[in-house]
């Protein structure tokens, strides 16, 4: 029997080909941001759908202390810290500090013990510099020390233009990150620490008598149904947004640096997370596990094994031109045994057109062990008379 690599596929009722002549989808014009540096994307496939200056390295002001809660978490979920642990307020993370002076603070007091949950609320909800200070030094004994650990972190999650020298996000010309690194890490808080993330939701905390509000000018805002993220703002990065919204099943994260103003960060970061509401969707194309075909095998002890995706295929697309994805898979070459379950064996292929828009490994979804020695023997006399 004849033996395939290729085949094209049709998923969820879509159109595997374009009908000649069908009409281009229409383009929406992109709007007209007024910042620095701006990004929108996708959270749950990770697509950019809109960006520019993305990597243009600035300084983030306060967005710093999205890495800074993010370890909080990380050092929670391990147990490594808990929330009722007690922090001693050390001069350098004092309210009182002068070159705290003048910044977002929570108001601790020096030689004063606060529990590490309050300390991540005033950090998250208050931007706190002064319990920015106090968790770092609980975490890794200094700032400084603290500001490696972040370095690593940033690392560890792709943030490969990201440098970090403090945990508040106080100016210094080697505290530097971009739009996109922003966005990696917001999606990592949103994904690895949904109880935490929580917090970002928060309007306001009181402490010590105080009773502060976030500074995220959109939550609350339910046209949109933003729940975080972070707010920031120095002299030199200008006022700056990282936004989180969740509308109809799809969630946005939008990232906006220097703009003039904070009512720009906010009409700006709501131009694009609208934006991508009115005109995106994410079209469901394959689950994960799912055999798209079963496949010949050669001298195995089976003759076929499904292959598919190991992981579930989202793609984040124009709503006017969803119609018009198709997808086709390609094998590597003959599949000859033994085959292990999740053995990369191909590609799937995602096009839009003319256009290839995502590429995904194509696995084998069972193990097959060979065949017995006469088995391998006639594939291998079919093989050759095949080549």
């Amino acid at each position: 029997m004849m033996k395939h690599n290729f085949l094209s596929v049709v998923f969820l009722g879509l159109a595997l080909l374009i009908a000649a002549g069908s009409a281009k989808a229409i383009q929406p014009a992109k709007p007209s941001v007024d910042a620095s540096s701006w990004l929108l994307m996708d959270y749950e496939t990770g697509q950019i759908i809109l960006e520019q200056n993305a990597d243009q390295q600035l300084p983030p002001a306060s967005l710093t202390k999205m890495m800074t809660s993010y370890i909080i978490a990380d050092q929670l979920h391990k147990g490594n810290i808990k929330d009722e642990d007690k922090v001693l307020i050390s001069e350098n993370a004092w309210a009182q500090n002068p070159k705290l002076k003048g910044s977002s603070l929570m108001f601790v007091e020096v030689n004063k013990y606060v529990t590490v949950e309050d300390l991540h609320r005033g950090i998250v909800i208050q931007s706190g510099n002064d319990a920015s200070i106090a968790m770092a030094e609980h975490i890794a004994g200094s700032e400084d020390g603290f500001a490696d650990l972040m370095n690593q972190y940033a690392k560890r999650l792709g943030m490969s233009s990201t440098h970090f020298m403090n945990s508040t996000g106080l100016p210094h010309e080697q505290h530097q990150t971009t739009a996109r690194d922003l966005a990696k890490l917001a999606r990592a808080l949103i994904s690895d620490f949904p109880e935490d993330y929580s917090l970002y939701a928060e309007r306001e905390f009181v402490y010590n008598g105080i009773t502060q509000k976030n500074r995220n000018e959109l939550l609350g805002d339910t046209t949109l149904g933003v729940d975080g993220i972070k707010t920031g703002h120095t002299e030199a990065a200008g006022y700056c947004l990282v936004s989180s919204a969740e509308k109809q099943g799809m969630r946005l994260i939008s990232v906006v640096m220097g703009t003039d103003s904070m009512g720009d960060r906010a009409s700006e970061s709501r131009k694009l997370l609208n934006y991508g509401f009115r005109f995106y969707t994410n079209v469901k194309a394959f689950a994960a596990g799912k055999a798209l075909k079963q496949a010949e095998v050669w001298k195995g002890e089976e003759e076929q094994v499904g292959v598919g995706l190991a992981q579930a295929a989202v793609l984040t697309v124009l709503k006017s031109e969803k119609d018009q994805l198709k997808a086709n898979y390609k094998l590597n070459g003959k599949l000859i045994a033994p085959i292990k379950k999740g053995q990369v064996v191909g590609e799937v292929y995602f096009n839009m057109g003319d256009k290839v828009v995502k590429r995904m490994p194509m696995v084998a979804l069972d193990s097959v062990e060979e065949a017995g020695i006469l088995g391998r023997m006639w594939d291998s006399m079919a093989l050759w008379f095949e080549d």
